[in-house]
């Protein structure tokens, strides 16, 4: 980490030396999760994911239409858990060609914000979060809105 250290330093300084530590972290994060969702769309064959996404929601009708019928509902669960495992091999691509940057970004957010603590902080205690959510929260958060946001407008399947 210490090699890619100065080259995220670099990327995102402007971020992380003008602004508070919040908006910084909610930025990078809509930046990743846009970089992400990019690399989805053009790593993986979106017209097949749809088309396999079809069948399935197609099969999960069948199966509650069959759902007194064990044989008829046996035999589309089979189908349908076929093309789930198929649908998971044109999803692994994209994975794996952005886990290992995105594992090493989550060391540098860590180091660079952990001494931040929480940084949305509401002055009451909620079971498992405290008194406020700390970095990993803020970018789970930040990068589930994002992400259901870019897959709308860029009609990622």
């Amino acid at each position: 980490m210490a090699i890619l250290k100065p080259f995220f330093d670099f990327m995102f300084s402007p971020l992380v030396n003008n602004l508070p530590p919040q908006a910084s972290l909610v930025i990078i994060s809509v930046i990743i999760t846009f970089l992400i969702t990019i690399s989805y769309k053009f790593l993986s064959n979106q017209q097949v994911i749809k088309a396999i996404r079809e069948e399935i929601k197609q099969l999960q009708h069948d199966m509650r239409e069959h759902k007194d019928n064990k044989e008829k509902f046996a035999e589309t669960n089979k189908k349908a858990m076929m093309k789930n495992l198929d649908l998971m091999k044109h999803s692994m691509k994209p994975t794996l060609y952005t886990f290992i940057p995105i594992i090493l970004l989550f060391t540098w957010l860590r180091a660079t914000y952990l001494p931040a603590g929480d940084l949305f902080s509401w002055g009451f205690n909620i079971p498992f979060f405290g008194t406020g959510i700390g970095w990993l929260w803020t970018y789970i958060l930040t990068s589930l809105i994002a992400n259901i946001l870019f897959r709308k407008a860029l009609k990622v399947s």
